[in-house]
């Protein structure tokens, strides 16, 4: 499986709405690794790794959410992170 890894800004309807809670239930339903944070301008910044396909799902959970509202996403490939086993909430 090839692994990547993604740093993407969220924004939008994305803070006070379970996007986090949302994001790091669905990186571990996927098996991908990270963490997401609130940002103090109203984003929300992730970094995950796994396959593309993983990532993807990720990011389409997230959407399916309830209240939650992605108007724009900012996207960069960054290094893998080795020795990362989980998905954690910052």
């Amino acid at each position: 499986m090839e692994k990547i890894r993604k740093r993407i800004l969220f924004y939008g309807s994305v803070q006070g709405v379970g996007f986090r809670y949302r994001a790091c239930h669905a990186a571990d339903a996927v098996g991908a690794t990270g963490w997401v944070s609130n940002e103090y301008d109203g984003s929300v910044s992730m970094e995950i790794q796994g396959s593309p396909e993983q990532i993807d799902s990720v990011i389409l959970m997230i959407q399916k959410g309830t209240y939650v509202f992605i108007e724009n996403m900012s996207v960069k490939t960054i290094p893998l992170v080795e020795d990362e086993y989980c998905f954690r909430v910052r």
